[in-house]
């Protein structure tokens, strides 16, 4: 329970903005994306999204698949209430719409869907192109199919990562969202199935990395992994990208 906590305390003391930044790559991702203060219209339909899931008290029965829930003793929640505590905060899923417009993104992979909140970020950005989203819990997958069925851009899979992914191998992602089965062994497993998938350009972003220490040690494998030549540490996400031509460099990021 204090783990990230005591986490954050650490990561605000090596963290920097863009001052700290020596590569053109991050700076302008940093300075152009991250910081980017532009209200864009997308950002109301999120929040109004977000608040439409906090004032639903439909009830579901949740499958766990991964390491489970912090918050809930019990398989049966309200969709209100996994909004409020387990859903993406407003800071996510505005940076997962920048990420994914930014970036001009068109073959777009999430791990997780849960009730979609980042789902909706990641087909809000990408203009011309398709989200992919798998999620294991059948109650999950049905309330994101009812709420999100006027996106075209979707493609919804309810179903077991480690089965769903083989399906897939014929495509090349250029973002990829991990935020499902919050286990170390697991994330590892689902970052190098999903390596041969990435090209130069791929992003693949890992939501909760100080969830556990366990997360946070997968995190510590996959930036150091020898695939990974830029990674970003902004504690709620961390980030990795494949650019040959950049020297291998870690950075840590305040938002």
């Amino acid at each position: 329970m204090w783990y990230p906590i005591k986490s954050f305390i650490a990561f605000l003391f090596k963290s920097t903005n863009q001052h700290g930044v020596h590569s053109p790559f991050v700076y302008q991702l940093v300075t152009q994306c991250f910081y980017n203060k532009e209200t864009f219209t997308a950002y109301k339909a999120l929040s109004n999204y977000r608040q439409s899931l906090l004032r639903n008290n439909t009830l579901l029965e949740i499958e766990d698949f991964g390491s489970g829930s912090r918050v809930f003793n019990s398989q049966f929640r309200t969709v209100a209430s996994i909004a409020k505590t387990a859903g993406s905060s407003v800071k996510k899923t505005q940076l997962l719409y920048k990420l994914s417009r930014y970036l001009n993104c068109e073959s777009l992979l999430e791990l997780g869907s849960a009730l979609g909140q980042g789902t909706q970020a990641l087909c809000l950005g990408t203009q011309n192109g398709h989200v992919t989203s798998i999620e294991g819990s059948k109650a999950l997958y049905n309330t994101s199919k009812k709420n999100l069925s006027a996106y075209n851009n979707l493609s919804l899979i309810n179903g077991v990562f480690k089965h769903e992914l083989p399906k897939l191998n014929d495509h090349k992602w250029d973002l990829i969202f991990i935020d499902g089965h919050h286990d170390k062994g697991a994330t590892i497993a689902y970052f190098e199935a999903l390596i041969p998938n990435t090209h130069n350009d791929s992003l693949i972003i890992l939501d909760d990395i100080y969830w556990s220490k366990g997360m946070t040690e997968a995190w510590e494998y996959i930036y150091n992994h020898n695939h990974v030549t830029v990674s970003i540490d902004t504690y709620y996400f961390g980030l990795v990208f494949f650019r040959k031509e950049q020297p291998k460099q870690h950075f840590t990021i305040r938002l």
